[in-house]
């Protein structure tokens, strides 16, 4: 019988304005127990001396360098394209520049795929399970059921969890995959990126696997906790240009995947909740209102593209217009 090939890994880091942050992951993805076969940066338009940091202290790691920031959605596809496409790895890693795998992070994703036996051919993503090592809060992936819900509390006693969508940063994808399925949409620019990627490969067939043990130091965001009229809230500002993203992705995915009733109905009282918060603990409230109904109105009517690159004065390009019967 002929020895089994060890499949070829890499890893993509995002990085924009990373010079401080970048290290402490460089030096973890070196100290794997799974050695990676090779370790690529897209260095994402940073003008803060990313790129004398890596040619400085890590000459060995493949950079590949884009002009001007093309944001999550850009910077990915880049390096999928590369990693996947030209190089031909078998998985590739996908981190963000401020996240820190454990040193068996990759170890245990592999780990947990061999666990999953006859099934694992189905497997699109493997993820890494992230958590705040200041607050210890972890973000277990999320699932789909008309609206968004977490998987069963209970979940963390079993090495694996399916799920409908999970984060970049720490997903191992499988380059067969996005060889049919294509890369993460560029026209999204930032926010959603992930989710919707996700979903796109649930449509596809294909499977998302949570694994318990491949821990990753990541915050998602820095909310803050408030009482309002007897009611919790988990609040984060953004700047207006992000409340356009976010919502014009958000509704283009939705309306294009689940285009039922209920699935939309939730969409509309997440906004509305979300705007509500604007008006009671926001800082910019006209401007992020303003932006969050444009992002609405354009996600409604499929219009994408890199309109706003950092507010609402920013430079803009035109808008791509997309057809919401589109499969990817």
């Amino acid at each position: 019988m002929p020895a089994t090939r060890e499949p070829s890994i890499a890893s993509v880091t995002l990085a924009y304005n990373a010079a401080q942050l970048l290290p402490k992951q460089l030096d973890a993805l070196l100290r794997q127990s799974r050695a990676l076969d090779e370790i690529i940066v897209v260095n994402n338009g940073s003008t803060d001396g990313t790129l004398e940091v890596l040619c400085a202290s890590y000459p060995h790691v493949t950079v590949l360098n884009l002009a001007a920031n093309a944001g999550a959605g850009g910077g990915y596809a880049a390096g999928l394209a590369y990693a996947s496409t030209k190089r031909k790895h078998d998985w590739v890693w996908l981190l963000d520049h401020d996240s820190v795998p454990t040193d068996n992070g990759l170890e245990m994703l592999l780990r947990g795929l061999a666990g999953l036996g006859g099934s694992k051919e189905s497997i699109a993503i493997l993820a890494s399970l992230p958590i705040h090592s200041g607050t210890q809060l972890s973000y277990p992936g999320m699932l789909w059921r008309k609206g968004w819900v977490r998987p069963a509390s209970d979940w963390s006693d079993q090495p694996v969890c399916f799920v409908d969508a999970v984060i970049s940063s720490g997903s191992l994808v499988r380059s067969e995959v996005v060889q049919k399925v294509g890369f993460p949409r560029a026209d999204f620019f930032i926010d959603f990126v992930d989710f919707e990627y996700c979903l796109r490969l649930r449509h596809r067939g294909y499977q998302i696997a949570m694994v318990r043990d491949s821990l990753l130091d990541h915050a998602i965001g820095t909310p803050r906790s408030l009482k309002f009229l007897g009611f919790s809230w988990s609040w984060a500002d953004h700047a207006p240009f992000r409340e356009f993203y976010l919502w014009r992705n958000y509704v283009f995915t939705i309306w294009q995947y689940y285009p039922d009733f209920r699935s939309k109905l939730y969409v509309l009282q997440r906004l509305i909740r979300h705007a509500m918060g604007i008006i009671v603990f926001g800082k910019n409230k006209r401007a992020c209102l303003q932006m969050m109904y444009l992002g609405f109105k354009d996600g409604q009517a499929g219009r994408l593209g890199i309109r706003f690159l950092d507010g609402s004065k920013g430079p803009r390009q035109e808008a791509v217009s997309v057809s919401l019967s589109a499969a990817d």
